[in-house]
């Protein structure tokens, strides 16, 4: 089977544009529903955590420091850190429980 890369090249391309260009021609006037306007809303958040959170737990030798970097990283987001301050913490707490476990 000789399958040309160009064609799904295309065809992927065809897809995702008209994804986004549909809602756009179909939908000319305001979402009224609170609730639909909401539930759009969050769909970027969701899609970004469920994508996320799988390799946040396979990105280190082990679960447990994983777990500790997402533990650390969720505390400083909550205290409202900057996104460095988030993600230097989070590898921190990754180094840390790393070591401790080749230790132990």
């Amino acid at each position: 089977m000789n399958h040309n890369v160009y064609i799904y090249i295309f065809v992927m391309a065809v897809v995702t544009y008209l994804i986004r260009m549909l809602p756009i021609t179909l939908i000319k006037k305001d979402i009224a529903s609170p609730f639909i306007r909401s539930f759009l809303y969050y769909v970027p958040y969701a899609c970004l955590a469920a994508m996320t959170f799988p390799a946040i737990l396979s990105a280190t030798d082990s679960v447990i420091s994983a777990a500790a970097g997402f533990a650390a990283a969720l505390i400083a987001a909550f205290k409202e850190k900057s996104l460095v301050t988030v993600a230097l913490l989070a590898c921190l707490a990754v180094f840390v429980v790393e070591r401790v476990l080749m230790v132990l």
